[in-house]
């Protein structure tokens, strides 16, 4: 069967040449309203905040009273399992399949709102650049889908044509300082080339992990809404890859938080977490088994 996103070859050569391509109808407007539910009962419930995965990107994220401007959540469907039943979830991995090959993977996933009127800009910066898993190396490409129309006027994603092609650059921790989660390139480029990529609700945009890309603040009366896939392809031995010196020096809350709840308890706790995880895995593939059998005989 002819995969539900064909790419062309003009695709593949403009994804190649300038480092990022636009695809429209990843989820249709049922689905996105669906999972834009979803997605605002997860950031008003500050799901997964003690266990470090819901933070404010652009701040020290260390006071409950600060405000936040660029919110994420990490792994969403670990509190919204209903979101791996998604039909946007096996188009992004048809698209990512397409593009690094039939063993490309789900690599990880997170969702960022940009809050009405104040929410930050994000930084230019190269995904790759927050790679800290040693010794190995792969492709990686993200796929961006908002959840809202997204605009130059609320922070459609903005890219730098060709920056795929060249090198990981220097990066920093904003303000120079470790506390922020986020990224900032810090060497020089030219940003007047840059290209901005609306998109409709449901629509997407796919880039490569080392495309420069960023994206403005939001100063309309809505929040920003997007939903990111990352998928990796084939995995090699790179015992020379010890990892960017950016991200080692970063000491922020979350990840305090991080460990903090992986402690809670001790070794029996760690245990039963690790064991509730394992078996909370199991069933959810067990459940879409079931479902793809029951599809296939309707």
């Amino acid at each position: 069967m002819q995969p539900p996103f064909a790419l062309s070859s003009e695709d593949f050569a403009r994804f190649e040449e300038e480092g990022f391509l636009a695809i429209q109808g990843l989820a249709a407007p049922a689905e996105i309203a669906r999972v834009r539910e979803i997605y605002d009962r997860l950031f008003a419930e500050k799901a997964g905040h003690e266990r470090g995965l819901h933070l404010d990107m652009v701040s020290p994220d260390d006071s409950a009273a600060a405000v936040p401007r660029l919110t994420q959540l990490l792994n969403p469907p670990e509190f919204a399992p209903e979101l791996l039943e998604t039909d946007f979830r096996k188009n992004a991995l048809a698209v990512a399949r397409q593009l690094l090959g039939a063993d490309a993977e789900p690599w990880f996933e997170h969702a960022i709102c940009k809050p009405a009127r104040h929410g930050a800009a994000t930084p230019w910066h190269q995904d790759e650049a927050h790679r800290n898993d040693l010794g190995v190396t792969y492709r990686q490409i993200s796929i961006w889908m908002p959840l809202q129309e997204a605009t130059i006027e609320n922070g459609c994603m903005r890219y730098i044509s060709g920056s795929n092609r060249g090198p990981v650059l220097t990066h920093r921790s904003p303000h120079n300082d470790p506390r922020i989660m986020a990224l900032e390139c810090a060497d020089e480029f030219d940003a007047t080339r840059e290209t901005f990529v609306p998109l409709n609700a449901g629509d997407a945009v796919v880039h490569d992990s080392r495309t420069l890309h960023g994206a403005n603040a939001n100063r309309t009366d809505a929040p920003r809404r997007a939903y990111i896939m990352a998928f990796r392809g084939a995995v090699h031995s790179a015992p020379e890859f010890r990892g960017y010196p950016w991200n080692l020096e970063k000491r922020t809350a979350a990840d305090a938080r991080a460990k903090a709840w992986s402690e809670r308890g001790g070794l029996l706790g760690r245990t039963a977490r690790a064991i509730g995880g394992a078996l909370g895995r199991f069933f959810r593939r067990v459940r879409r088994k079931a479902g793809s059998l029951i599809r296939g005989k309707e």
